[in-house]
C-alpha cells in the first residue's frame, strides 16, 4: 500500500494533525518495510513532531530493534532530545527496552544524559520498574547517585515506586542510601 502511494505522488514529509511525518507511523509500528521503503524514498531521519520526538525515539520506546537498527544505519543522531530532554536512550529506559538500550550504549549514547527534570535513563528506569534495562545501565557504569530536580536518585525512585527487585539490584551498587529527597 505504501509503495502505491508513493507511486500515486504521496508527500512522504507531509505531517499529520501531531506533527507526525510517516517515517515515524512506520517506525513506532514496528514496520521494518514501510519504513526502509520511506527511508529509499528520501524520508527525514530527523522528522521532529510536535513533542519533538524523533523516528529513532519512538523505536527506541516501542522496541522495534529491526527498525532502530535500520535508522542508525542511516546516521540517526542518538541524543536528539524531545521537548522534556528526553533522549532514545531515556525512552528506551522508561518503555523497558533493554535490547534497544544495549543497541543505543554500543553505538555510544550518553548513559547519563539528564532530561528537564534532570532525570537518567537509569531513574527512568528504576522509576518504572525495568529491572533488565537497570541492570544493563549500571553494569555499563550509570551513577547511582545522581538527582533528579525533586532530589530523587534512581533508588529513591525504585523505593517509592515500590519496585522490589530494581531496588535490590540498585542497594548492591548504592553507596550512599541515606540520601533524602528534596521533599522529606
Amino acid at each position: 500500500v505504501a509503495k502505491l502511494l508513493l507511486e500515486e505522488g504521496a508527500d512522504i514529509k507531509a505531517n499529520d494533525i501531531s506533527g507526525r511525518a510517516p517515517i515515524s507511523w512506520a517506525v513506532e509500528m514496528g514496520n521494518e518495510a514501510v519504513a526502509k521503503l520511506l527511508l529509499e524514498e528520501g524520508a527525514d531521519i530527523k522528522a521532529n513532531d510536535l513533542l519533538g520526538r524523533t523516528p529513532i525515539s519512538w523505536a527506541a520506546e516501542m522496541g522495534n530493534e529491526a527498525v532502530a537498527r535500520l535508522l542508525l544505519e542511516k546516521g540517526v543522531c542518538i541524543e536528539s532530545k524531545d521537548y522534556l530532554g528526553q533522549t532514545p536512550l531515556s525512552w528506551a529506559a522508561k518503555g523497558g527496552q533493554e535490547a534497544i538500550a544495549k543497541l543505543l550504549l554500543e553505538k555510544g549514547a550518553d548513559i547519563e544524559a539528564k532530561d528537564k527534570n534532570d532525570k537518567t535513563p537509569l531513574s527512568w528506569a528504576a522509576e518504572m520498574g525495568h529491572e533488565a534495562v537497570a541492570k544493563l545501565l549500571l553494569e555499563e557504569g550509570a551513577d547511582t547517585e545522581v538527582e533528579d530536580n525533586s532530589g530523587r536518585t534512581p533508588l529513591l525512585w525504585a523505593v517509592d515506586m515500590g519496585h522490589e527487585a530494581v531496588t535490590k539490584l540498585l542497594l548492591e551498587k548504592v553507596v550512599d542510601t541515606e540520601v533524602e529527597h528534596n521533599w522529606g
